[in-house]
């Protein structure tokens, strides 16, 4: 009897510890803070589990590292995977619909930068909501983003190993590629009237990449609209542009049209899945697979 009420002290004094301790590591554990790409602190309490992603590249990145269970609305045009084609549309890159977006009651929304309107995302920010913008660049922002994404979702492992597999099938095609000779590219974006990229698209990296040059890397617009008098003066022994249909697309049937131009006159004129090669997400190394073969088959061609 005499022990007893000093150990009932003691017990109840650790029981008071182990409960504060165990409140830090919850907080510890749960709470996330990731910076976007504006250089903002994104904090949430707690893992997002109601997503919301404005843009269809958003919204392939979510599934590929195990979120898609997670996300409550998407954008027009996302279709990929099968999946987000039963996911409730919010908008479209034009305009997002602010109202269906708090009726979804989302924990995260992440945004695209430079595709989605500045004044709705101001707006979601006004109305409390947090926003994780992004604005991947290059081939490494892809697996920057797919690592942040992971934290505030909660599947920081997962992620991180996805964004390694990523760099490691890039790493792979550029070793493979970076020995060869290197060919004369014109990348199309659009037909009428000629659109093309210069060296800060993502594309041009690609075509670097995969052992080509960029015949008008050197334009200073991003999407710069170019003749066809300038794309003949630069003879390019590669054509390539996408496509989102399974029979041919109708440029690369103009282009016999010109057989002066050496990737004309030696057939070497590709059309590739458009949504592998413009989407920054992971998909984007299949299209640098496609890219690659497309510049190699010219290789042999020459």
């Amino acid at each position: 009897m005499i022990l007893a009420r000093p150990i009932t002290k003691i017990n109840a004094r650790v029981r008071v510890l182990i409960g504060v301790a165990l409140a830090c590591v919850s907080v510890q554990i749960f709470a996330v803070e990731v910076a976007d790409d504006r250089g903002r602190s994104i904090v949430l309490d707690t893992p997002a589990r109601r997503v919301v992603a404005l843009a269809p590249h958003l919204t392939e990145v979510l599934f590929h590292i195990g979120s898609g269970g997670h996300l409550v609305g998407v954008m027009d045009h996302s279709d990929f995977p099968a999946a987000a084609q039963r996911l409730p549309r919010i908008g479209r890159h034009s305009r997002l619909n602010i109202e269906a977006i708090l009726a979804l009651k989302p924990d995260l929304i992440v945004g695209w930068q430079s595709g989605n309107p500045a004044g709705d995302i101001a707006l979601l920010e006004t109305l409390g909501l947090p926003v994780f913008v992004s604005e991947p660049r290059t081939l490494a922002d892809i697996g920057t983003l797919m690592r942040r994404l992971g934290i505030l979702v909660g599947k920081p492992e997962l992620a991180r190993q996805r964004a390694d597999d990523f760099a490691r099938g890039v790493k792979d095609l550029a070793v493979r590629y970076a020995g060869r000779s290197r060919l004369r590219v014109f990348y199309q974006v659009w037909d009428e009237p000629l659109y093309t990229l210069n060296r800060e698209h993502i594309i041009s990296e690609l075509i670097s990449d995969c052992g080509g040059v960029n015949i008008f890397a050197d334009t200073a617009a991003l999407s710069p609209v170019v003749s066809l008098e300038a794309v003949i003066a630069r003879d390019p022994e590669v054509i390539v542009g996408g496509t989102s249909a399974d029979t041919l697309p109708g440029w690369v049937e103009r282009w016999q049209d010109w057989p002066s131009v050496t990737a004309v006159r030696l057939g070497q004129v590709h059309a590739i899945n458009a949504d592998h090669i413009g989407r920054m997400g992971p998909r984007l190394l299949d299209g640098m697979r496609a890219l690659c073969h497309a510049i190699d088959q010219a290789r042999s061609a020459v």
